[in-house]
């Protein structure tokens, strides 16, 4: 655990590699985001070497407001980002995107932010024509999960045509998938369309715009992964209708554009996931594996880029317990890095810490 069982909500982390061998996460934590706004972005470090966590620092703090969801990651220059949501209102669907930079990281405690900015999406007529365009053809028997469906599709319709609520709402939860190019494609979701977009960057992360959105029924949190192909592969969770499973979708423009998002075959119960390409070109899996609860997490790998997961391995299942929102990297050693929410009975709660090889998954 990065630090002991506590009472406080923590919850949404993130790990990145430094290029010193130094591991630094984040997580948000604080009375709860939804009703108080104590909640800020808190952080610790692992010195390359050692086995015990840093003392816990703040990351960031926006003054009366909570801070949520945050993400760490590196561009192609080195250079540090924390990108994270303040939750306007404490309402999700207000929530303002924000990102920190800095080049002086490598020190103990937090590191020397020396930029800060908000990253403003603005989808245009294009965002709602794409919306009521995949809904349209996606129609049928099988996607009729309730009598209220189509008066829902028209209402996510009816707010595509609203520029304020196109323009906020987004959040961060997951890593980006860095292009070799240098392309950042950051993914977020919202909890008021009840879909997932990305943000991309031409420009190692100085200036942003949006994609198209990836539409679905419920589709939020991607991950990215890329295929030999140029393909890149959207894993997401299900915040819709039952069964519980992970949904999918695919982009072969950068992630300009995207399918329809639908569900795969891959149980999931409206849970967090994440997952990355490895050294060996295998594909890494991390999320909840059961329908009816968080309390079992797992590692899964692929060796035929996500169609089919050949081999399995539980971190956690303990029923009754809570273990979830993985953010996981593969470390400069090969190393899989992997933090997560642990949630124990008594309300005592941390943020954890495992480290494995890829042979561990097999074994």
């Amino acid at each position: 655990m990065i630090f002991p069982l506590q009472s406080q909500h923590v919850h949404g982390s993130s790990i990145v590699e430094l290029p010193n061998g130094d591991l630094l996460s984040c997580w948000f934590q604080g009375s709860g985001e939804r009703n108080a706004n104590d909640v800020a972005i808190k952080g610790a470090r692992l010195k390359k070497g050692e086995n015990k966590w840093s003392d816990v620092f703040i990351m960031a703090d926006t003054p009366g407001q909570p801070d949520c969801n945050p993400v760490l990651f590196l561009n192609k220059e080195n250079k540090l980002f924390l990108a994270w949501v303040v939750v306007q209102a404490n309402r999700w669907e207000t929530s303002l995107l924000k990102y920190r930079t800095s080049t002086d990281y490598e020190n103990n405690g937090a590191p020397n932010w020396n930029w800060q900015d908000i990253i403003l999406l603005k989808p245009g007529e294009e965002f709602e024509k794409e919306i009521e365009t995949k809904f349209k053809a996606n129609e049928g028997p099988e996607m009729a999960w309730s009598e209220y469906a189509p008066l829902y599709e028209m209402m996510i319709i009816d707010a595509a045509k609203d520029p304020k609520k196109r323009e906020t709402g987004w959040m961060t939860r997951i890593h980006p998938l860095i292009l070799e190019s240098g392309k950042i494609l950051l993914p977020l979701y919202s909890d008021g369309y009840n879909i997932s977009i990305v943000a991309i960057s031409d420009d190692n992360g100085q200036n942003w715009h949006g994609s198209l959105p990836i539409v679905g029924k419920g589709n939020i949190q991607p991950s990215f992964v890329l295929k030999n192909n140029g393909t890149i592969v959207a894993f997401m969770r299900d915040s819709g209708d039952e069964p519980g499973r992970i949904m999918m979708a695919e982009s072969s423009d950068e992630g300009n554009s995207w399918s329809f998002a639908k569900d795969s075959d891959i149980p999931n119960p409206g849970a967090s996931i994440e997952a990355i390409k490895l050294k060996s070109g295998n594909w890494l899996l991390i999320y909840n594996d059961v329908e009816d609860g968080r309390y079992s997490l797992a590692a899964a790998l692929s060796n035929d880029e996500g169609a089919t997961w050949k081999w399995k391995k539980h971190l956690e299942n303990s029923k009754g317990e809570s273990f979830h929102y993985p953010s996981v990297i593969q470390s400069k050693n090969g190393k899989i890095q992997i933090t997560y929410s642990y949630f124990l009975k008594g309300n005592r709660k941390s943020i954890k810490h495992v480290s494995f090889d890829e042979d561990w998954v097999k074994r």
